[in-house]
C-alpha cells in the first residue's frame, strides 16, 4: 500500500498527469471512491498528460469513453460504471478489447464484482478532514517499479 495527498484539484490532476508518464499498453487502473472524491479528476489529468486537448467528460452516461491517437499518445478507454446495476453487465461492454494495444481507466470498479483483472492498479480516494485527499494504491507487482511517488 502506498498512500498520496492531493491538497487541491490542481495536485490531483498532477497525481493524474504523474500516472501518464508511467501508463502502458494493457494497463488498468481501478478508482474507487465516493461521490466528488476525485476520480474524475485524476482521469482528466492522466488523459491531458496523455496529449487530450479539450477536458475530458465524465463518462457516467456513455459509460464507456475511448480515446484513441492522434488524440492521446496511447489508446485509452475511460470507464464509469456507476449506472450498471449487475457486475454481469461490464461483461457486455468489451473492455478487454482495449488493453490489447490500450489501457483502461475504470471508475467505479466495485460495480465490477470480482471481475477485476488481477493486475489492476486499484486506487482508493478518501475526504480527508481539511478538505485534502488521500490516495491509496494498491501495487500489483507490475506496479511496484513505476509507482512514481515516493
Amino acid at each position: 500500500m502506498a498512500d498520496v495527498i492531493a491538497r487541491s484539484e490542481a495536485e490531483m490532476l498532477g497525481l493524474g498527469a504523474a500516472l501518464a508518464r508511467v501508463l502502458r499498453a494493457g494497463d488498468v487502473i481501478a478508482l474507487s471512491g465516493g461521490l466528488g472524491a476525485g476520480k474524475t479528476t485524476l482521469a482528466r489529468g492522466l488523459l491531458a498528460a496523455l496529449g487530450l486537448a479539450e477536458e475530458a467528460p465524465s463518462p457516467t452516461f456513455a459509460i464507456v469513453q475511448p480515446y484513441a491517437p492522434p488524440e492521446v499518445r496511447l489508446p485509452v478507454a475511460h470507464v464509469d460504471l456507476y449506472r450498471l446495476d449487475d457486475p454481469a453487465e461490464a461483461e457486455e461492454l468489451g473492455l478487454e478489447e482495449y488493453l490489447a494495444d490500450g489501457a483502461l481507466l475504470i471508475e467505479w470498479p466495485e460495480r465490477m464484482g470480482d471481475r477485476m483483472w488481477p493486475e489492476a492498479l486499484l486506487l482508493q480516494l478518501d475526504f480527508l478532514d481539511d478538505g485534502a485527499r488521500r490516495l491509496t494504491a494498491s501495487l500489483p507487482p507490475s506496479w511496484k517499479d513505476r509507482w512514481p511517488f515516493p
